[in-house]
């Protein structure tokens, strides 16, 4: 028998407030040199530095460094404020249970069109880093993309009414976007070159609709369902 007084070993742990604080703290700072790094791109193009980056956050450099191991782990921070900022802007956009299909689709390649055309050094970034050198760390844009292939494809199969739908089939018409998208997204910018967009901005989002709703489309007709785009998203694919 032990002496004294005993702890419950299925207690939870207390958290150490300076700890939390600490966190919070780090968070916060990652955060404004995200901030900061959109400021950069958006002045310097998608050849930015970390010290364009650090001197934009009013930050001497080695500051930097203490909140981010290195390029790579800021880059991840851009990609992964990138994609929060696409989901709530597309998924703000739109009605999910009463927009159709169709429209759905419109609506959301308009919302991801005006956040490319508001940040393009952004996205010409994300495409042809030179913050990520070697392939494995090139690797984490493709991660990103799966991610939100899952996140998007949850979404879409909670919400049809048709259970025959597989997830895994909608994961991958999501991924499948994603990479289209992004091809589009890179010949439209023009890569690196800081050019005028090579098509009007309503032609491309047009552009995009088509082929999102093509892909969409394809996935459906190879399990042996129907894609109507005219219904709400919940109703557009069936057996029928």
């Amino acid at each position: 028998m032990q002496s004294g007084r005993e702890v419950d070993a299925g207690a939870p742990k207390r958290v150490d407030a300076r700890t939390e604080r600490w966190r919070e703290h780090r968070v916060k700072v990652r955060g404004q040199f995200v901030d900061a790094a959109f400021r950069a791109l958006d002045k310097f193009g998608p050849e930015v530095s970390m010290g364009d980056i650090a001197k934009e956050a009013g930050a001497a450099k080695p500051k930097l460094y203490r909140h981010f191991e290195d390029k790579t782990d800021l880059y991840n921070a851009i990609v992964d404020r990138v994609g929060d900022m696409l989901w709530e802007r597309i998924v703000s956009s739109a009605d999910l249970t009463n927009d159709s299909a169709r429209e759905l689709i419109r609506r959301g390649a308009a919302a991801y069109v005006l956040v490319v055309s508001e940040h393009p050094n952004v996205f010409r970034f994300m495409l042809h880093s030179h913050f990520t050198r070697r392939i494995d760390e090139s690797e984490r844009a493709l991660q990103s993309a799966r991610q939100s292939a899952k996140r998007a494809a949850d979404l879409f199969t909670g919400l049809l009414a048709d259970e025959s739908v597989e997830l895994t089939g909608v994961e991958l018409v999501s991924y499948s976007v994603f990479g289209a998208v992004a091809s589009a997204t890179d010949w439209w910018l023009g890569a690196n070159r800081l050019q005028v967009h090579a098509m009007p901005i309503e032609k491309f989002v047009a552009y995009l609709a088509e082929i999102i709703s093509a892909l969409a489309d394809a996935n459906a007709r190879l399990n042996g369902i129907r894609f109507h785009a005219e219904l709400p998203l919940h109703r557009a694919f069936s057996n029928d």
